[in-house]
């Protein structure tokens, strides 16, 4: 899938010229504030420090990643296309400076983190979306977001898997949260797959398309489903 993603960024930095030039791309890991301000709700993963925002800057422009193994980076485009995406570290620099580049490019939009009350808005949006769309379908969910997770529960029959070990085994709206080792059993079971675009980053995006309709939901993916040709939910992001 990353060769494809290379492959598409990579005509669209030569098409404009871009990767020659002297430009500079700028990744900060983001405190959690300016990630997602202050909520009401203190149960988001940005806030609890396993995961943080990368922020990648071209022209003014700015993309966001979500990852566990973040850091700073500073370098052209060139350079970020010529890593080897062989970690979560490298591959958010690369996804954050794609969705940087492709906001300037005016080709994607809602790309960065919404903050404070917005989460629990966006949650009820995409239960209306699925309503709308889907019927009543059962739901697979990949990634516990915790306000997605609350209402999805309330509206739909819901499993949730999630990759951080202090989730798993943990009952939450009523759904127990299962490890990744449920994961196809999962989309079996399912009807509708809802998946975090943390999956971009670490590389597990590939898994789950093709199989069950699948919605991926937040900032990082942004860029990604744009090329990919995939559905994508951020209603609320900036």
């Amino acid at each position: 899938m990353f060769g494809i993603l290379k492959d598409k960024f990579n005509a669209i930095v030569e098409n404009h010229k871009w990767g020659a030039e002297e430009i500079d791309v700028k990744a900060k890991t983001l405190t959690p504030e300016e990630a997602i301000g202050n909520p009401e709700d203190a149960d988001y993963p940005l806030m609890k420090g396993r995961e943080r925002i990368v922020e990648a800057e071209f022209r003014g422009a700015k993309g966001h990643a979500f990852t566990d193994m973040f850091g700073n980076f500073h370098g052209t485009l060139n350079e970020v296309l010529s890593m080897d995406l062989t970690n979560n570290f490298r591959r958010a620099i690369f996804i954050a400076t794609l969705n940087a580049v492709l906001r300037y490019a005016g080709l994607i939009k809602g790309n960065i983190h919404c903050k404070d009350k917005t989460p629990r808005e966006c949650s009820q949006m995409l239960v209306a979306k699925i309503q709308n769309e889907y019927g009543n379908p059962k739901i697979a969910l990949v990634g516990f977001q915790p306000r997605m997770a609350e209402a999805l529960a309330q509206n739909f029959e819901l499993r949730i898997t999630d990759m951080d070990e202090r989730n798993v085994g943990e009952n939450k709206y009523g759904v127990v949260i299962q490890s990744t080792k449920h994961s196809q059993e999962n989309i079996d079971w399912c009807d509708l797959l809802i998946v975090t675009g943390s999956t971009v980053v670490n590389d597990t995006m590939k898994d789950f398309m093709g199989k069950k309709p699948v919605l991926f939901y937040g900032v990082s993916v942004a860029g990604a489903a744009y090329l990919l040709d995939a559905n994508n939910f951020c209603p609320l992001g900036s």
